[in-house]
């Protein structure tokens, strides 16, 4: 499982707007979010029904907060989470899986966009 930190209350409307772009900016790799499959649309729509009853008064700031957390937890890599919070940790690699140098230039490319979005 990925190590994901907290986001905190205050930042909550920056996150909102960066995951919102991030989810619909077809050059953004967030992989449990993009595509035609159910996954990818039920992605995008808990993250407007999260973004919704934040900006409409349904939810205190802390409990949108932590809804957006597990949302993070549930849909976004942690390479994806580091480049969204602005970290300079580098994501661990699952032991044992190699990784091509063409797979390696693919997803550097990828992220390389979401630094585009970051928050941190």
């Amino acid at each position: 499982m990925a190590v994901y930190g907290g986001i905190q209350a205050h930042e909550l409307e920056r996150w909102l707007n960066a995951l919102t772009n991030a989810a619909y900016d077809r050059r953004c790799p967030l992989i449990k979010v993009h595509g035609g499959n159910a996954r990818a649309r039920t992605a995008r729509q808990d993250l407007l029904h999260l973004a919704h009853g934040f900006r409409c008064g349904e939810r205190s700031r802390e409990e949108s907060a932590v809804s957006l957390g597990r949302w993070c937890q549930s849909y976004l890599s942690e390479a994806e989470w580091f480049v969204l919070a602005g970290t300079h940790q580098a994501p661990s690699q699952s032991p044992g899986k190699e990784v091509s140098k063409e797979e390696k230039s693919e997803e550097a490319k990828k992220l390389s966009v979401l630094k585009q979005l970051r928050v941190g």
